[in-house]
């Protein structure tokens, strides 16, 4: 039987049996509806969750659905309308969705991993509902449309700020009160704004004029002082506004620089100058700080204070006469205040000031003056002439100040010519010599300067050419700017004195300016009056030419100044003495260049040391003048070092004897023969190889330098020969020279009865060469028996003086036969003559002499042993007396020198042989002697020339070596003699 189905319709659900199934076994519903969901959904999720909350909940619905009857019967449900699933579409999605109740369709969306916001934090997809089919198979499932689900991911704080910067730095002005001063900024990983943004910074460092507020600037609390703190050191952190603080803080360091001051930077107050090493950059890293501002032009002066040393700065300090030749000035310069010596001694009594290291400089107090000697100078007013004067002179008073002045000697006070000072002017008074014609004529010549009463160093050059005079001050012509005249001088036989520091006159009361003849008066005196105040050096006159501009530029002529070399962009200029500079520009890089540029050099050999001032002033121009900056000077020292100095040494023969024939000859003796001038210098020096340091230093760890001698040459000006003991008789002994091989080294010389004086720049080879050839002569020597003489040489005008060197000379006077009126007093003709051969006594060397062949018999022998005591005593008693006179000269001479060298060449003695014999085999002369000995009479007296060798024998004081080596004694052959 056909089954008959049973329609359930309701909700739109139809449900049929099986035909081969029983009622009771149930209905089966056909799936005849979609499952439906909404639209759209949207969702939050959390980081560290993985339940998403939708808006609206995931719900899905199906017509199909089943009904549900009444308890009266039982239905079997199907699962047509049942939602079995949902199905997520798209790529890489990180949820699953998941039904919770098939019946009711209620499903969830969860995450499939853990989510994190910072990678992505929105998802978006589509989901779609599937039903359970029909059947109990689940055939023919249907599908819902597909809905979009939006996901929102949200952020946990699990970041904290991290700072963009490991550290930050910033520079402030002192003084300035800033805004802000510099910005930090910390950044936070996490991905919403809640926990990415930073909402607080803090300055972790305590007590610091500094705040920061929540964008990260920094600002100071107060002005800040460069002299309080340089660098200031804070530490700062960052908070999110989820108050997570910062991982690591933040060091922030500020610097605070002075207030900008435009200066000259960068260079060293002190520069030390080694002496040798030429030119020295002062200013190597030196720049100009102008502050930004725009700069037009900048104008800088250099100045290098040297007014200190010696005549304005550091200059040669020969003789002013050798330096005029030196110069190139010709000859007849006489020098008028010399350095005092034996031969030019007149100004031993002037104040000095006592400097080796500069230049001879006399002091005049308003009381001293000097007179020159007569015949220093013979100027002829008619011919040209040249005065010149290095002076230093202070306001002073009113008064008229001389500085040279040639006036009567007696009767009169007419000042023939005169140079002085009054009321900061500069006269040259020149009266014209007695003439036919009575005319007015120039006499007066007057420069108002103020180089005249600055109290500094000038040099004065006139160049007189009657009736022009044309001045020279430090190498600048000055016209004089006033000329009075009067009337030449009377004609008169008066000598005149030459003076300096003021003006000789008769102490009669008239006014020395007039030619009006004082009144004798009994017992009237000369007196000086208009005295100089202040300092003199270097005066000096040359007759018959004037000086040319060459010369006089090189006697002012500095030998240390400043020295550049200068690009031509930029512009400069010296002063005459190279002691200040101009540079000028107006490009600042450019300028910076030329003053690291700008050098100091000292030409000298041995330079004064001592500190040199340098100030450096600096006018800038800017395009506004109101805001342009002013630089202030800026200021510092070189300092000189001290030069090693030389040590002159003089060597030679000291002591040595020559024959009275060649004092008496035309050529004389002379005194250095083998005289060896040698300068040394002592320095520190360091080791040669790290080997040989390395090897000191295992024998000495603390030797670091060795000490070494170096033979240096440089020049000589002066070399004086004195004599030791009573001084030169003019009648019958001198000193000479050959004058032509002065005159070709271009040396002078000057004598006296003290000795000679030998001036002139020049090597030490040719001051050698002339002290060889000086010579000693003494034409009365009976009387003579030694000489003594010192000689000292010296460089830069007494700076470094050489030892003494000491030359004792002995005269050798040759023995003659003596005729005697008694028979008995002759030689008996038995003994031979002794011959000699030329007899060397270098060093004490006697030849023996000959020995005689024939036997005397002892008759002869007593009378003749008795003559030679008698001639022995007689001699013995003269010798003791001029032995009592040397002995007084030895003993003013603090003994004899080292070296003896005795020169025979010209020399004939004759020996008596008995003397050496009864020295050696006579009892009978020991007797006497020890007789002569008890009277008060000492046997070391015995000095003469006949017996020096005996006296050396005897006196025992040691000579040197080799003619120790050589001594030897003059012996007598007795082996033939009968006693």
């Amino acid at each position: 039987m056909p089954s008959s189905p049973l329609v359930l319709e309701s909700a739109h659900i139809v449900c049929k049996r099986a035909a081969n199934m029983s009622l009771t076994q149930g209905f089966f519903c056909i799936n005849k509806h979609k499952p439906w969901i909404e639209t759209t959904y949207h969702g939050i999720v959390t980081e560290n969750d993985d339940k998403v909350l939708l808006d609206p909940p995931l719900i899905a619905l199906d017509k199909d659905a089943p009904l549900r009857y009444a308890e009266s019967f039982e239905v079997t449900l199907t699962e047509e309308g049942e939602i079995c699933g949902f199905r997520i579409h798209g790529q890489n999605v990180p949820f699953e969705a998941v039904v919770l109740d098939k019946s009711t369709g209620e499903g969830v969306i969860r995450a499939k991993d853990k989510l994190d916001c910072e990678l992505q934090k929105e998802h978006t997809f589509t989901i779609q509902a599937y039903d359970c089919g029909e059947g109990p198979d689940g055939t023919n499932m249907k599908k819902s449309h597909k809905a979009t689900v939006h996901i929102q991911v949200n952020d946990i704080n699990e970041y904290s700020p991290v700072f963009k910067e490991k550290s930050y730095k910033a520079t402030v002005i002192e003084g300035k009160k800033y805004d802000s001063i510099l910005k930090v900024e910390a950044v936070d990983a996490d991905c919403s704004f809640q926990f990415s943004q930073i909402c607080n910074y803090e300055i972790v460092t305590p007590d610091v004029p500094f705040t920061i507020d929540k964008d990260g600037f920094i600002k100071n609390t107060e002005k800040l002082s460069y002299g309080k703190e340089h660098m200031y050191k804070l530490t700062v952190t960052a908070y999110d506004c989820g108050k997570n603080r910062a991982s690591e803080d933040v060091l922030v360091k500020i610097s605070v620089k002075p207030t900008c001051k435009p200066s000259w930077q960068g260079f060293n107050k002190r520069i030390e100058y080694e002496p040798g090493t030429g030119s020295l950059a002062l200013f190597p890293s030196m720049h100009l700080e102008t502050c930004d501002e725009p700069i037009t032009s900048i104008r800088a002066s250099i100045e290098l204070e040297t007014n200190h040393i010696g005549k304005g700065c550091d200059r040669d300090t020969y003789s002013e006469k050798s330096l005029h030749k030196l110069c190139g000035a010709s000859s007849g310069t006489v020098e008028l205040l010399p350095a005092p010596s034996s031969s030019a001694n007149w100004t031993v009594g002037l104040p000095t000031d006592n400097g080796h290291d500069s230049d001879q400089v006399f002091e005049f107090n308003g009381t001293q003056a000097i007179k020159v000697p007569d015949g220093m100078v013979s100027t002829s007013l008619k011919e040209p002439f040249t005065i010149s004067v290095w002076m230093r002179h202070g306001p002073g008073a009113h008064e008229k100040e001389t500085i040279l002045c040639n006036s009567d000697k007696t009767e009169m006070n007419r000042h023939h010519y005169s140079l002085y000072v009054h009321n900061c002017r500069l006269i040259l008074l020149l009266r014209q010599d007695p003439s036919e014609a009575e005319n007015y004529k120039p006499a007066e010549f007057h420069w108002k300067l103020n180089q005249v009463c600055d109290k500094e160093w000038h040099h004065f050059v006139l160049n007189v050419e009657f009736p022009t005079v044309s001045l020279f001050v430090d190498g600048s012509a000055f016209e004089p700017f006033l000329v009075t005249e009067d009337y030449p001088l009377h004609a008169s036989k008066i000598e005149t004195q030459l003076t300096i520091g003021a003006c000789w006159q008769e102490n009669s009361g008239h006014d020395n300016d007039t030619e009006t003849v004082s009144e004798p008066t009994s017992g009237g005196s000369g007196r000086m009056a208009q005295f100089f105040r202040g300092s003199l050096a270097g005066l000096m006159v040359r007759s018959g030419k004037l000086e040319n501009k060459k010369v006089i530029d090189c006697l002012y002529t500095c030998k240390e100044g400043l020295d550049v070399q200068l690009p031509e962009e930029v512009a400069s200029a010296f002063n005459p003495n190279q002691s200040s500079l101009t540079v000028e520009g107006d490009d600042i890089d450019a300028f910076d260049k030329v003053m690291q540029h700008i050098s100091y050099l000292n030409s000298r050999q041995f330079p004064t040391p001592g500190i040199r001032h340098l100030r450096i002033s600096t006018t800038v121009k800017c395009f506004s003048e109101e805001s342009c900056v002013t630089v202030p000077d800026a200021e510092g020292y070189v300092m000189v070092l001290q030069p090693e100095e030389p040590k002159i040494s003089l060597s030679g023969i000291d002591h040595f004897a020559r024959s009275a024939a060649e004092f008496e000859s035309q050529e004389g003796v002379k005194l250095f023969p083998e005289l060896r001038i040698v300068s040394t210098i002592t320095r520190e020096v360091e080791a040669d190889t790290e080997s040989e340091a390395a090897e000191g230093a295992d024998d000495d760890p603390t030797v670091q330098e060795t000490v070494v001698s170096e033979e240096i040459m440089h020049n000589l000006d002066t070399c004086e020969v004195t004599v030791v003991g009573d001084e030169l008789d003019g009648e019958h002994e001198s000193l000479e020279v050959d004058m032509s091989q002065l005159q070709q080294h271009g040396m002078e010389m000057s004598s006296s009865n003290l000795g000679l004086v030998i001036t002139g720049v020049n090597t030490m080879a040719n001051y050698e060469q002339v002290l060889h050839l000086i010579r000693y002569k003494n034409w009365h020597t009976e009387a003579l028996f030694d000489r003594k003489f010192k000689l000292v040489c010296s460089e830069l005008n007494g700076r470094y003086i050489s030892n003494d060197f000491k030359v004792e000379v002995n005269v050798i006077h040759t023995a003659s036969p003596v005729e005697h009126a008694n028979n008995a007093m002759v030689q008996p003709n038995f003994i031979n003559p002794i011959h000699h051969a030329s007899v060397d006594l270098s060093g004490h060397n006697l030849v023996n002499a000959h020995q005689a062949s024939v036997v005397p018999s002892a008759a002869t022998i007593v009378i003749v042993v008795c003559v030679s005591f008698l001639v022995f005593m007689i001699i013995l008693g003269v010798f003791r007396i001029r032995a009592a006179h040397q002995r007084t000269m030895r003993d003013q001479e603090n003994g004899k020198e080292n070296e003896m060298d005795w020169d025979d060449s010209a020399l004939t003695i004759t020996v008596n042989p008995m003397e050496t014999y009864e020295d050696q085999h006579s009892s009978e002369e020991e007797e006497e002697e020890e007789e002569e000995s008890e009277d008060g009479e000492e046997e070391d007296d015995i000095t003469s020339a006949e017996s020096e060798s005996s006296e050396d024998e005897e006196g025992g004081e040691p000579e040197d070596q080799q003619g120790a080596s050589r001594q030897q004694q003059l012996e007598w052959d007795d082996s033939t003699l009968t006693y």
